[in-house]
């Protein structure tokens, strides 16, 4: 990091920025540990490392990792010993389980196997901790699974035969091998607790109790695809028994988290929508001795996430999206309350024994950093890293009005130093993806304090299906995109330019997934902007729906009529607006077939088509290794570069070089 702290004064400061991503804590409190990731010496990619925090804040960090290959994924084991994912060797990519004494000592390998482990999770009171690793359908021993996984290797196989959806996730593909459940309780023996998964622990959510002796898991129940579902189930880990907890038909059941007396559970409900009804999240206990189901909050408005038992059992703290920020909730006696109240959003909750709450915390004024919490004040209490929070380059401030049908629209404007009414910003509207979501808190990878360090205003709103203000704001927008988010975003950027210190005739917009949806909904519906970068952008919505890698979820919402009210590749003649397209081959949640129709319809069919030399004022930005986001140090250099340089040119009126790495 610079000397000064202003990493957006430059890129490469900026990529080079220490990231925090993780958080362990033992059960009693007396220690705690984060992952720090930073790019490795060619600058190619990001790696991690374990840091110490020094649980009373007086102390700065210390390192305890520092092998090539990085370190990820801590948890304290019962014994003190630090456990945490790590690849065995430069040789060998894939990911062991390491163990670090409390005190002296070298990091042994605990557990590895050749498909890799990750998701380590141990139990509070006992030396049992699970994992998860693929195993391929026809291996009934590990040995077996290990005979194929290198056959297919050497032979540089990768076909794979498909029975059943989905195929893919996020960037990569799934199958044939499928996740498992493995348990250990000494030394680096591992045992595979699950037979016959398919995909049933496809992306999997479970805990383990407190005395080791079972797991509770979520499992995906095959069904017509968009009545796929997942249920709770308990599985023993010394049997693999497996046993349905809960099965409801009309709900996915998530997040498991299993109360320190092993009594009962805690899980999150998300009902299955509908074309015509969005999700209800709501957070449900079941308990052990009458098998029976209770929401914990009946009434409460808001989207309970992540559950986590107080160590004494009296309650569960939650993050909820609200009104901008993601505060941490306590629910007892069927009540949620507030127990954090700044603006921030909290993750990675840990509650210890000694009655202290540890998360990372986050916000526009600052990224993820670990904090210790009083549960009975809600003091929030900053924990030392070992380098400094990074200065901003402006301040930022709420903002809100009033949409068409009363409701309130609010968002976060942050403004540039010395923006005036003698020195006006020009504007950039910066639409947040999901499209269930909040602009509330730190992105590295959305990040507007490197457009505030350029001068712009960046304005970053919260319309119509945004979470946190209650279902019925949800609500307004669901299956109806292009309608109250669309107007509600309008009219706060209405609002924006009607400050003093914003110039209302230099604005631009620009959004990544649904704000890049937005952004090309925004391009065929207004020529208000002077420019509009839209990033892994939905286009066409009839190609869209079947072709994501969860197709499942949205013909849920996506009915044919939805999808041709809403799509905005029937406007793309009415676009005359230029536009930075910017999409990832690798993606597969919005593939790259939207990206590509984008461009080559924008290029022959808007009201901007290429000139008889192909030339055009769009531009199309294309990473053929990168996935939904761009990920990687000089990729996102790259990525900011470009943007800064579209920007400049159709806002500013001024030229700006592009990087020469793109030739």
């Amino acid at each position: 990091m610079s000397e000064s702290g202003r990493i957006f004064d430059d890129l490469g400061d900026y990529v080079a920025a220490p990231r925090v991503s993780d958080l362990a804590v033992s059960v009693d409190g007396s220690r705690a540990v984060v992952a720090i990731s930073e790019p490795t010496a060619d600058g190619t990619k990001y790696e991690s490392a374990l840091w110490s925090i020094d649980v009373n804040g007086s102390a700065a960090a210390r390192r305890l990792t520092w092998n090539e290959g990085g370190a990820s994924g801590p948890v304290f084991h019962s014994s003190g010993e630090l456990l945490f994912l790590r690849q065995r060797s430069k040789l060998d990519e894939s990911s062991a389980i390491w163990s670090l004494p409390t005190g002296v000592g070298e990091a042994r390998v605990l557990a590895a196997r050749g498909a890799g482990f990750s998701g380590v999770r141990a139990a509070a009171e006992s030396p049992v901790f699970v994992a998860v690793s693929d195993v391929f359908p026809s291996a009934d021993t590990d040995e077996k699974d290990e005979q194929i996984r290198l056959l297919r290797r050497d032979s540089k196989i990768d076909a794979v035969l498909h029975a059943g959806y989905p195929v893919r996730y996020w960037d990569h593909d799934l199958g044939p091998a499928t996740p498992h459940l493995y348990a250990s309780s000494s030394g680096d023996v591992v045992q595979r607790i699950t037979s016959s998964t398919a995909a049933a622990l496809h992306e999997a959510d479970y805990d383990i109790s407190s005395d080791g002796t079972f797991v509770v898991t979520t499992w995906t129940v095959p069904g017509a695809l968009a009545t796929s579902r997942s249920v709770l189930v308990r599985i023993d880990v010394q049997s693999g028994e497996r046993t349905v907890l809960v099965d409801d038909v009309d709900a996915d059941l998530g997040s498991p988290a299993i109360s320190p007396d092993g009594t009962s559970i805690v899980f999150v409900r998300e009902s299955l929508s509908t074309p015509e009804d969005a999700p209800r999240i709501t957070l449900q206990l079941y308990s052990f001795g009458d098998r029976t189901v209770a929401d914990q909050a009946p009434g409460w408005d808001r989207w309970p996430g992540d559950p986590v038992w107080l160590r004494d059992g009296s309650g569960v703290l939650v993050v909820a999206d609200d009104n901008g920020r993601a505060p941490i909730f306590v629910i007892r006696g069927g009540r949620a309350t507030k127990l954090t109240d700044t603006d921030s959003a909290y993750s990675h909750v840990h509650a210890a024994s000694d009655g202290s709450i540890f998360a990372l915390e986050a916000s526009y004024a600052a990224p993820p950093h670990p904090v210790r919490i009083d549960v009975a004040t809600g003091e929030v209490q900053a924990l030392r890293l070992a380098e400094e929070l990074p200065e901003l380059p402006g301040t930022f401030t709420e903002i809100e009005t009033t949409a068409a049908d009363g409701r309130r629209v609010r968002g976060w404007l942050a403004l540039p130093d010395g923006a005036a009414e003698a020195s006006k910003a020009p504007l950039l509207l910066w639409i947040h993806g999901g499209p269930l979501g909040s602009w509330n808190t730190w992105s590295w990878r959305w990040n507007p304090w490197l457009l505030v360090a350029k001068g712009y205003a960046v304005l970053l709103p919260d319309p119509a299906l945004s979470t946190g203000y209650g279902q019925e704001f949800i609500q307004r927008g669901w299956g109806r995109w292009g309608s109250k988010p669309f107007t509600d975003l309008m009219a706060i950027t209405d609002a924006a330019t009607e400050r003093t210190d914003i110039d209302e005739d230099r604005t631009a917009a620009m959004g990544g997934s649904f704000g890049g949806y937005m952004a090309n909904w925004i391009a065929g519906h207004t020529d208000r902007f002077d420019a509009i970068v839209t990033h892994a952008s939905l286009w066409a919505l009839d190609q869209f729906g079947p072709t994501t890698d969860v197709a499942y979820y949205w013909q849920r919402e996506m009915s044919p009529e939805m999808a041709v009210e809403n799509s905005p590749h029937l406007y793309v003649a009415d676009i005359v607006t230029p536009m930075l397209v910017i999409h990832g081959d690798k993606d597969y949640r919005v593939p790259i077939g939207e990206g590509l129709r984008l461009w080559y319809e924008l290029l022959s069919e808007s009201g901007l088509p290429a000139d008889d030399e192909g030339k055009t004022d769009h531009r199309l930005l294309y990473f053929p290794s990168e996935n939904h986001w761009v990920l990687t140090p000089q990729h996102a250099r790259i990525w900011y570069e470009v943007v800064f340089a579209f920007l400049a040119e159709h806002v500013l009126g001024e030229a700006v070089a592009l990087p020469e790495t793109l030739g």
